[in-house]
């Protein structure tokens, strides 16, 4: 695809499936990127990211504008653009639930994960790609589809920040100027407490709730998870998960952590 004719757009619900049905038969592999709202660099690294499998068509399914220069630009081959009417024609009658993790509101997960499952069955991809930012939503989309026995690959892509570490998000771009820096303390937060990982449990959270107690900031939660939410490991890769309010936004954030190893013992190669 040239950059400068740009994506096919496709907006009819029943050409959405045609388009699947016969992107099927070519045997080439479909990457499915389901974003809201604005295009953002967090959403080109999703389309990029797609892109770099062998021969893959890339679709972006968006509630923003499918005319953003953004999306050629990053490589996407058709945009579609299509929000809840267009997804539930009747009706938003059913909801995959998933469990309460004591994380992000259950609900909004489960709306987030069953928006994913419409499209996936609309489309019929072979792959799925979804940011790390949102992460529990991620983890959920993977559990669905791994549950229900869908023939889809789903791939997390690391979340694109700022130089001072924000994660990029529509979220995140709320913020007030003068809220800036407390809005970054939730990146410096998890950083923190990843960068002691080989000192276990205790001390990556003591870390990371003393780097969000300086900037002023309360979390609604900081907790430690293994990557697929259950509880964290002794030893082994785990997730540093934070929430907090600032500035009247809620914002989240995420890191990986090699809990009792540090980033300085991971294998090599």
């Amino acid at each position: 695809m040239s950059e400068s004719q740009g994506p096919r757009v496709v907006e009819d619900r029943e050409r959405v499936r045609q388009l699947g049905s016969a992107l099927r038969k070519t045997g080439r592999p479909v990457a499915l990127v389901a974003v809201g709202g604005e295009a953002h660099a967090g959403h080109a690294a999703l389309v990029r990211a797609a892109g770099r499998k062998p021969r893959s068509v890339v679709v972006v399914a968006t509630a923003g504008d499918p005319e953003d220069p953004l999306w050629a630009k990053a490589g996407a081959d058709v945009v579609v653009p299509i929000g809840s009417e267009g997804l539930y024609p009747r009706g938003e009658r059913t909801l995959v639930t998933h469990p309460d993790e004591g994380l992000e509101p259950a609900d909004e997960i489960a709306r987030a994960v069953t928006a994913r499952l419409s499209l996936i069955g609309l489309l019929s991809p072979s792959d799925v790609y979804a940011g790390e930012k949102d992460y529990e939503a991620l983890v959920a989309t993977q559990h669905a589809v791994t549950d229900l026995n869908l023939p889809v690959a789903v791939h997390g892509v690391p979340t694109v920040r700022t130089p001072k570490g924000l994660a990029v998000s529509r979220r995140n771009a709320l913020v007030a100027p003068a809220e800036r820096e407390r809005a970054e303390a939730l990146a410096a937060a998890v950083t923190a407490g990843a960068h002691v990982a080989e000192r276990g449990l205790e001390v990556v959270l003591e870390t990371a709730s003393g780097v969000l107690e300086a900037a002023g900031v309360e979390p609604e939660y900081l907790a430690l998870r293994a990557p697929d939410l259950s509880p964290a490991p002794t030893t082994g890769e785990a997730r540093l998960l934070v929430a907090a309010p600032v500035g009247g936004v809620r914002l989240i954030d995420n890191a990986g952590v090699p809990l009792g190893i540090g980033f300085a013992n991971l294998p090599q190669g």
